[in-house]
Formats: structure tokens, C-alpha cells, sequence
């Protein structure tokens, strides 16, 4: 399945590719759970939900639209953990070891950036201040709006505001991953916002050292 931008650039018509795609999963999954163990079941979940959901994430999950990926995902959550459809899944993800579509678009950016960290300034590269944020990626000075909700700014930020231990982790970057997902799975962020103000107070990945 490839991108698709409709004719008013937007990512409506490769999220509704998607969520007929989970339709079909969820659907798939239901046929199955009285016969399987869960762990069978997220073998299908991986193969016929995340893989979905990851592909040109960083690209489509910023629309407003995506708000149906999510819906359609936590309907499979708790397809497979046999739950009512009104049950929260904030647990449940955390139980079943999946990051829910907000976390798993902060994993998906973060590893574009950490992959591509050269194509980046560091804030010590434009001036010589010593100060707690000298490590800190620099965002270009733009200020409209679509680009600020694209891939290269918004991957900035979301970095900057990372552990600094876990970003200490950069050049290794198999650990790096591994970290990276035990802290988002440790938050289980629903919104960009959640993780932004989550992380402005505590350094969470001290938290689970």
C-alpha cells in the first residue's frame, strides 16, 4: 500500500485505506478469539494491524482524520483481551506490550531523527552559551503552520523533549530503540500533548532504570 495525498493535499482518502484495511483485521481477529490464545492473536494483530498502521506513519497520523486509525485500534485491543467496547485501553495496551497510535508515531519520528541526526543543527553548533539545552536539535526559524506540523519540525521537538538519558543512548542504536519503546509503553501517551507534558515534569526514563 503506497501514500496517498488526495487533490487537496491531504491524507483523507489513505486513511480511509487504512481503516478498511483494520475493518478487515478486526474483523479477522473477532472470527478468531474463541478458538485462540492471546498471543496467537497478536501475532494477527501484528501482521495484519501494525503493519498497517506503521507505514508512512510519520507522515499521515498528524492529520485530524487519524483520530478513526486510533478508534479502529483500540476496537482490536479489545477484541483480542476480550473487553467491552466501552472499556478503557490504556492498561490494556500496556498489558498486551502494544504502543497505542499517538506513542507509536512519537517511536516511529524519534527513529526518523535519531536515523537522520546529521541532517540536523544542535543549538551549540549556532551559538557557544553553555546551557542546559546546548544539546538540544535547533528548529528552523519558520513559523507557518503546515510546516511546523511537518515531519522535520515536529520530529525536533518531540526529540528535544526526550529523557536526556535516553537520548544519551543515541549512538547505539539497537538500545536506543529498545529504550525508547519500554519509556513510550511506560507512558502510553494518547497525544503529543500527554508526552509533552509528562516529560516537562519527570524524567520517566529514570523512573523504570
Amino acid at each position: 500500500m503506497g501514500l496517498i495525498l488526495d487533490n487537496t493535499l491531504t491524507w483523507q482518502l489513505h486513511i480511509e485505506k487504512i481503516c478498511t484495511k483494520l475493518k478487515t483485521g478486526c474483523y479477522i481477529l473477532r472470527s478468531l478469539k474463541s478458538c485462540l490464545l492471546v498471543d496467537n492473536l497478536k501475532m494477527i494483530y501484528f501482521s495484519y494491524i501494525h503493519s498497517v498502521i506503521t507505514y508512512g506513519i510519520i507522515f499521515w497520523e498528524n492529520s485530524a482524520s487519524s483520530d478513526e486509525v486510533f478508534k479502529l485500534q483500540k476496537r482490536a485491543i479489545r477484541i483480542i483481551t476480550n473487553t467491552h467496547s466501552r472499556t478503557s485501553c490504556r492498561v490494556l495496551f500496556k498489558e498486551l506490550n502494544i504502543l497505542p497510535l499517538k506513542s507509536q508515531y512519537i517511536l516511529s519520528l524519534v527513529i526518523y531523527v535519531a536515523k537522520n541526526i546529521n541532517d540536523f543543527t544542535i543549538n551549540s553548533d549556532n551559538h557557544s552559551i553553555n546551557t542546559r539545552y546546548k544539546s538540544n536539535l535547533h528548529p528552523p526559524q519558520l513559523r507557518l503552520t503546515k510546516y511546523q506540523k511537518g515531519v522535520y519540525y515536529t520530529g525536533i521537538k518531540i526529540y528535544n523533549c526526550l529523557p536526556s538519558k535516553l537520548r544519551g543512548l543515541i549512538n547505539n542504536k539497537i538500545q536506543f530503540k529498545k529504550e525508547l519503546k519500554k519509556f513510550l509503553l511506560r507512558g502510553s501517551f494518547y497525544t503529543v500533548e500527554e508526552y509533552l507534558d509528562w516529560t516537562s515534569m519527570h524524567d520517566l526514563y529514570a523512573l523504570y532504570l
